[in-house]
C-alpha cells in the first residue's frame, strides 16, 4: 500500500517556513506543496535528495549495463571492481 505523503499548503509554508524546513529535515520525508489544492512542489532535506539523486545514478548505471550486456559489450572485470572501488570511495568521502 501506497504511503500518503505529507502536504502543506503554500501559505503555511509562507507563514511557518522554519518550522516546516525543520520538520523536512527531522522527517527525511519528502513534503508535497500545494497551491489552490493541488500539489505543485515538493520539498525534501538536502539529505534526502542527495540520497536520491545517487540512487538514481546507480539505477541508470544499472540499466545501461543492462542495455550493453543485450548488445554483448564487456568490460573486464577488474576494470568494472576498480570504477565500482572508486564510486563507493566518493561514497565515503
Amino acid at each position: 500500500m501506497a504511503k500518503i505523503p505529507a502536504i502543506v499548503p503554500v501559505s503555511d509554508l509562507r507563514q511557518d517556513t522554519a518550522r516546516v524546513l525543520k520538520d523536512v529535515k527531522k522527517s527525511k520525508k519528502p513534503l508535497v506543496i500545494t497551491q489552490r489544492g493541488r500539489a505543485t512542489a515538493v520539498l525534501m532535506s538536502l539529505d534526502s535528495y542527495e540520497r536520491s539523486e545517487a540512487e538514481r545514478e546507480l539505477l541508470l548505471l544499472l540499466a545501461r549495463g543492462e542495455k550493453e550486456i543485450g548488445g554483448e559489450v564487456g568490460y573486464p572485470l577488474d576494470e568494472v571492481l576498480a570504477e565500482a572501488d572508486a564510486l563507493l570511495s566518493e561514497d565515503r568521502s
